[in-house]
């Protein structure tokens, strides 16, 4: 069946925007939650919605959302492979940098059911007027990491730590690597990690959806 010049071919760039629009059906009104009683501007993690993104932070629009997925995680510090399901929030106040937050949680190994809390996360992203980017996160089990990133292409991100800083009882960290790519609109990431007594290997690997944003 031959399409109408107004029906967009599959792989087209007509049918990426038409698919994207549908699924913003779904998110383009939903937002973080926020106080409504705090002085001035708040997050956001809607384009649609608050303060104007940062011209610095163009490079890392497609980030900014709310994202909510599984992944699985496997490493040989680990006493055993999991699932997990994750949702991750990138917003902005409309300053030069980018909020990132992570919470995640334990799936058993057969019906997808929620067993306990798992990792978080949380830090900010800064671009640089040389296009590099700097990550910063903390982690709830003593550690902080300083990533260095570059753009591989206008939806995909890649970053390896500068420094990792540990707490007396922090966890085993000496190195780490992540990958990010926004793919079909869906947030798509890979994180390596090396320790004391291990060799960089990949840890963390989930696909997450787009719910707000």
């Amino acid at each position: 069946m031959t399409a109408t010049p107004n029906e967009p071919q599959p792989g087209s760039g007509d049918a990426a925007v038409a698919a994207a629009a549908e699924r913003a059906k779904i998110t383009r009104d939903v937002n973080v939650p926020e106080f409504d009683d705090l002085p001035g501007e708040g997050d956001t993690a809607n384009l649609r919605v608050g303060p104007s993104l940062n011209d610095a932070c163009l490079s890392l629009l497609p980030l900014v959302g709310v994202w909510r997925g599984e992944g699985e995680a496997s490493h040989p510090s680990m006493d055993e492979t999991y699932r997990f399901v994750q949702q991750v929030t990138i917003s902005h106040d409309g300053r030069p940098f980018l909020v990132y937050a992570s919470r995640a949680w334990r799936l058993d190994g057969e019906g997808g059911t929620v067993v306990a809390p798992a990792f978080r996360e949380y830090g900010f992203l800064r671009p640089q007027p040389d296009d590099s980017i700097e990550l910063l996160l903390m982690h709830s089990t003593g550690v902080t990491e300083l990533f260095i990133g570059t753009p591989r292409n206008t939806t995909t991100w890649e970053f390896g730590t500068d420094a990792v800083l540990r707490t007396p009882s922090g966890e085993d960290v000496t190195a780490a690597s992540r990958l990010y790519g926004v793919v079909d609109g869906a947030l798509a990431y890979v994180e390596e990690r090396a320790t004391s007594e291990h060799e960089i290997q990949p840890r963390l690997s989930a696909k997450l959806d787009r719910i707000a944003g």
